[in-house]
């Protein structure tokens, strides 16, 4: 389970949906899923982030094979999405039929019975000829997209993290980037390299005032030995270990980070070590295929990858997927997953690198993708890596402690997008030099002592 909640109350009408989805399952895996519409011609909506836009790209290929079913893609922000799909499955709307979600919406949805589980679904998939395989998804990835045993979502791509450098800038400056590095020897090799007065900061960092800016900030602290939250719900945000790396990280980005870090998100950083103008990037594995891309980067073949710095733990790279879900409110549950298997398929894969290019291959979903040859060619600078990085994640204990929830760098509680948002501002300000991290945590602290009095975490 992917949080533990004490005492806290689900209201209104989602006490009716685990219901629902019982009889959605139902529908979609027998004969009933093909009468009414889906006898003609079905349309089926697709809620999903722009990182996976491709798919509309390609749809033509699935719509060859399923000409009755039509897709309409509705391609939202994160914070968009975050909040447009949980009403829609909560007030029973049943507008969408697919949906991108991450492995913190997950477990938590299916916990409240919003999601369609899909084992049944995949293995009727595996006795096709199409030899869906659930297994070849990489482990950790499968794992972070399930509840008690339960698949819920299916991979479009995975993530973890790693430090990206610029081997032509450290050669130039006679400097040699450790196997494993630490993060203090990040943080001499970024002084070392920023250069300012030529536009080339030492490492580039996310400093916005988002939750998701705030990945590489939580890897930072896990591996500190600081946390959100101890095992009991305690709120962790002012203890010594978390002020440390904290402070350690905005003084990194103060000092050696690129300019106006406290709007950084993941598209600046990757922008801005795509054009050259960083040195480092600690960041998403998944940036690593369009930073070798030659279209669309000007590094492309003059990097070189390290895993996640740590400090004191042996690894440190977060877990992050976007997949597809099926909720348990579709009108056409039987249409949604044969295009929710399409786009998380091996021949989807095959397809978007014959058509759209090998290096853009969405990365992370599955281990068979890593033995195409022409994947191997175009991947070679980072494919051994991000597979590193992904089979080093701990998604129970990624710290020194142990934590009451499953997840690398947010915490799995459905309050948290909320809390995070307000701790990543305070975060951001002290960047942005408003206030003394000191002055943020102590806020953050307060946060997250209303969170969990508020949501029925302590006894």
């Amino acid at each position: 389970m992917s949080y533990r909640r004490r005492g806290g109350r689900r209201g209104g009408r989602l006490s009716r949906i685990p219901l629902v989805g019982g009889l959605l399952v139902s529908l979609a895996l027998g004969p009933a899923a093909c009468t009414g519409s889906e006898r003609g011609t079905t349309t089926i909506t697709v809620a999903s982030v722009d990182f996976t836009r491709d798919m509309q790209r390609l749809v033509h290929d699935f719509q060859r094979a399923q000409p009755h079913v039509r897709v309409k893609f509705e391609f939202l922000p994160e914070s968009v999405l975050r909040n447009r799909i949980p009403q829609d499955i909560a007030n029973e709307v049943g507008r969408y039929d697919v949906v991108s979600i991450g492995p913190w919406e997950a477990p938590i949805w299916a916990s409240r019975g919003w999601l369609t589980r899909l084992d049944a679904l995949a293995s009727q998939e595996d006795d096709q000829e199409d030899d869906y395989d659930v297994k070849d998804f990489i482990p950790v990835v499968r794992e972070a997209l399930s509840y008690r045993n339960g698949l819920y979502a299916v991979p479009y791509y995975g993530e973890s993290s790693f430090l990206v450098y610029r081997k032509d800038l450290l050669a130039k400056a006679g400097l040699t980037m450790p196997e494993r590095p630490t993060w203090q020897q990040v943080a001499k090799l970024a002084a070392k390299l920023h250069d300012p007065q030529h536009g080339t900061a030492g490492i580039c960092l996310r400093g916005g005032p988002v939750w998701l800016d705030l990945l590489p900030l939580n890897t930072v602290i896990l591996t500190f030995g600081g946390r959100w939250f101890d095992e009991n719900w305690n709120p962790q945000l002012t203890s010594p270990e978390t002020k440390r790396a904290v402070r350690f990280y905005v003084d990194l980005v103060r000092s050696s980070g690129e300019s106006r870090a406290f709007e950084a998100g993941p598209a600046q950083c990757q922008a801005t070590m795509e054009q050259g103008k960083a040195a480092m990037l600690y960041d998403t594995t998944s940036f690593a295929g369009r930073l070798e891309d030659p279209k669309t980067s000007t590094v492309a073949g003059k990097l070189g990858y390290a895993p996640a710095p740590v400090m004191r733990t042996d690894n440190s790279g977060w877990l992050w997927t976007w997949a597809l879900a099926i909720p348990v409110t579709s009108k056409h549950p039987k249409a949604a997953w044969d295009f929710a298997s399409w786009a998380t398929s091996k021949r989807y894969l095959k397809l978007y690198g014959e058509k759209l290019g090998w290096v853009g291959v969405p990365p992370g979903s599955r281990l068979s993708t890593y033995r195409l040859p022409p994947y191997k060619k175009a991947a070679k600078a980072f494919l051994q890596p991000t597979l590193n990085a992904l089979n080093s994640v701990n998604l129970t204990r990624p710290g020194l402690h142990k934590q009451p929830w499953t997840g690398t760098s947010y915490v799995g509680i459905p309050e948290y997008a909320g809390l995070g948002g307000r701790v990543a501002k305070e975060i951001s300000a002290a960047i942005a030099g408003g206030q003394s991290v000191d002055e943020a945590l102590e806020k953050a602290q307060l946060f997250a002592n209303d969170v969990v009095e508020g949501g029925g975490y302590k006894d």
